[in-house]
């Protein structure tokens, strides 16, 4: 018998639909090394050769006469799931955005294990890429970056080391278990502390709704904007880098985190271009924000994350107002995350995604408030340079997964010596995604501006 689903993990098989995917992805760009034509193909043959590992090598069981667990794979194509492409000549990045928006857009075959790779030459600038896609159910950012970090070596040399999908990362070992009436007395406790956590939230977003203040998070309480139409197939893609250590210097300056700093340029970035677009949004932005339940050495695969819902700038501030708004809302969402337990976060965040899913299913989500305008994460980061078979990676963009009627999410990763923001959209109601992306720099460069001691 297969194992046994977690909850969490379930919420994202349950949640998703043709038209909303819910996979992790990754865009890496490599330098390549001049006098190896061939360094793609070679990379593509040795990612054939290599087995996946669990659950790399599973797929879903949900059928109703037991309970939904994962079963081992029966059939394994290599060409299926590492995929080896060009651009054609004289391709600009533009067009690697649109065809990694072509990639991201449709459902991973269940019927088969839950990723796919595409090693992609011919990038403009002599370099490569290399795009994953693996379902959320399996994988949530940080341990992307996790595998990432370990499918790629600290030095030039030659050689390639397992891919993502195969490598081998350390469990945390489960936690002694307790007496049994400790057992059912905890799950009882966890599971009403999950309920009145769930209940709050839902009370505070209809107050906030009903034109209360509320303070902390606050998830289905923002105004509907054009991030908010119904999720169609189509999507949009942009990338950004922005200098790291100037980032840290600039919110240590403020007394602000890296994290508050990226989601003021955001927040100011989101809102130019809703303006750009002609469809200026009056209000307050409500992002979501996954908040990782990893301890520190956690490999594991699956999803332990749960969230917050952080009210951000208001409309006419500047990005330096916006950034002191932002660190203040984020403080104040996180230390109600830090008062749960582990096991009523995650059932408080699966809650939420259950609610979210029956909303859109029934269509309530088109006269509801929305639980958020726009979801924006942050993964640890890849703190060294790594390489792949030699060469260098320069950029290392997460193309994270749309949530249920949150058309728009922003995603922000620590590489090296960068910021990489990687932006995915609803491509119906969002379009030309990479002026977003420029508006994220314009406001970083006005709040470096503003920032003494450049």
């Amino acid at each position: 018998m297969g194992k046994k689903i977690p909850l969490m993990d379930l919420m994202w098989l349950l949640a998703e639909t043709q038209a909303n995917p819910i996979h992790v992805c990754g865009l890496m760009l490599f330098e390549k090394p001049k006098g190896r034509p061939q360094i793609v193909r070679e990379i593509v043959a040795a990612y054939r050769e290599a087995q996946p590992s669990p659950p790399f090598d599973c797929v879903p069981d949900l059928e109703v006469t037991h309970a939904p667990r994962w079963r081992e794979a029966s059939d394994y194509n290599p060409r299926y799931h590492v995929q080896h492409i060009a651009l054609p000549g004289g391709a600009r990045y533009e067009d690697l955005l649109h065809l990694v928006g072509d990639l991201h857009e449709t459902m991973l075959d269940r019927n088969r294990p839950l990723f796919r790779i595409w090693l992609i030459d011919h990038v403009p600038g002599r370099r490569f890429a290399l795009f994953f896609k693996m379902h959320h159910a399996i994988i949530d950012g940080v341990s992307a970056s996790h595998r990432v970090n370990a499918s790629l070596r600290t030095t030039r040399r030659l050689g390639v080391p397992k891919p993502l999908f195969a490598v081998d990362l350390p469990v945390r070992k489960p936690r002694p278990p307790k007496a049994l009436i400790k057992q059912v007395l905890g799950v009882s406790s966890t599971a009403t502390s999950q309920y009145l956590a769930l209940l709050g939230s839902l009370r505070k977003g209809l107050w906030n709704w009903m034109g209360g203040k509320t303070e902390g998070s606050v998830p289905f309480a923002a105004h509907r904007g054009p991030m908010n139409e119904p999720v169609m197939n189509a999507r949009s893609v942009a990338t950004l880098s922005l200098p790291l250590k100037d980032m840290r210097r600039v919110g240590k300056h403020y007394g602000a985190t890296l994290n508050d700093v990226a989601m003021a340029l955001i927040d100011e970035g989101v809102h130019r271009y809703l303006e750009e677009m002609g469809q200026p949004f009056g209000h307050h932005l409500m992002a979501m924000c996954p908040v990782s339940l990893r301890e520190e050495g956690d490999g594991s695969a699956g999803t332990k994350v749960s969230a917050v819902f952080v009210r951000l700038g208001a409309p006419e501030s500047s990005v330096l107002e916006r950034l002191a708004q932002v660190s203040a809302s984020m403080s104040a969402a996180k230390d109600e995350v830090r008062n749960m337990s582990k096991e009523t976060a995650l059932g408080y965040a699966a809650g939420l995604m259950g609610i979210a899913g029956l909303t859109a299913v029934t269509h309530v989500d088109r006269v509801a408030p929305p639980s958020a305008n726009l979801v924006i994460s942050n993964i640890p980061g890849l703190e060294r340079q790594l390489y792949l078979h030699g060469s260098p990676l320069v950029a290392a963009y997460p193309v994270s997964a749309i949530a249920v009627g949150v058309g728009l999410n922003a995603t922000v990763i620590s590489s090296n010596d960068r910021m990489d923001f990687g932006f995915v959209a609803n491509g119906a109601s969002l379009r030309k995604l990479p002026a977003l992306a420029g508006h994220v720099e314009a406001a970083w460069h006005r709040l470096a501006g503003a920032t003494p001691g450049r």
